[in-house]
């Protein structure tokens, strides 16, 4: 089975009123905005619709805000934004525990600001927090093995902050967080995973939807999610019963892209396990 491939997705977008977005490989790569998709989300605003960005950035919003602007990605192009540190804070608050390990950037930190959480050494944790591999340009997720090993050997609860396996920062592909996670799964240790494809992240998303809206609902009918990942994005949009539209020159760039274009048999190889296919592939938002 094959999907339309567009150029364009003016006339696709216009059939929607909510689009969930993914973030980075969408809006931006990793080091500044990609213009055509910011112009693109501005220019359905315009026209009345709703941009929900959804995005496995492991920082709380206000601060992922921060890093959009820096990144040169307009406010114009958004209504909301909901990241996985959002929900990594949920589930913080609703773990009752007090002494956490953290593995992440110092940055990332901020999800643990306002509770009564101490940061302690490994032999002291109660939980797990990842975020981010303490460095992704420089290690691989494998290297944490023994660690987790210890952590799941005392049945320690893991957080994971950011579901992604790997990110495009640029041009390279680095790892994140959830290839931590799988590996502690793996071990037998038990994951909660704070965003994409997971339910908990949707519905903070269809949430802020309905307060852009001023408290109107949202028909899952008319929600498109766009985004550049088939196990989180596509994965979450197919969970939550929303349409999608594959942006296919991110994450699964070298798979799906030949000679600047989408290559149909490629796509088809991407997507062959996945069901229902999104309505549409695309080869940037444009």
């Amino acid at each position: 089975m094959t999907i339309p491939i567009l150029t364009q997705a003016g006339e696709l977008l216009a059939r929607y009123e909510v689009l969930i977005s993914d973030v980075w490989g969408v809006v931006h790569d990793g080091v500044l905005a990609l213009p055509p998709a910011c112009e693109t989300l501005v220019r359905y605003r315009q026209a009345g619709g709703t941009v929900v960005l959804l995005s496995n950035a492991p920082g709380p919003s206000e601060q992922i805000a921060g890093v959009l602007d820096d990144k040169r990605v307009p406010r114009t192009a958004w209504d909301r934004l909901v990241t996985s540190g959002d929900v990594t804070r949920a589930l913080i608050g609703a773990s009752h525990l007090r002494k956490a390990y953290h593995i992440g950037w110092h940055e990332d930190r901020a999800v643990f600001k306002g509770f009564d959480v101490e940061l302690v050494d490994e032999d002291e944790a109660e939980f797990v927090v990842a975020t981010e591999l303490n460095d992704y340009r420089t290690e691989q997720p494998e290297q944490y093995r023994p660690q987790l090993e210890r952590f799941a050997a005392r049945g320690l609860p893991f957080i994971c902050g950011n579901p992604d396996l790997v990110v495009h920062v640029g041009h390279d592909l680095l790892p994140c967080a959830g290839a931590l996670a799988t590996i502690y799964e793996e071990l037998g240790g038990r994951v909660a995973w704070a965003g994409k494809p997971h339910r908990p992240a949707y519905d903070l998303a269809l949430a802020a939807a309905r307060d852009a809206r001023g408290g109107r609902d949202v028909d899952a009918g008319k929600v498109l999610v766009i985004g550049d990942a088939v196990r989180t994005d596509l994965a979450g949009a197919r969970l939550m019963g929303f349409d999608s539209l594959f942006i296919a020159g991110g994450i699964h760039r070298d798979e799906t892209i030949r000679d600047g274009a989408v290559d149909p048999a490629g796509l088809a190889k991407v997507l062959a396990t996945h069901a229902p296919l999104p309505v549409a592939a695309i080869a940037a938002l444009a």
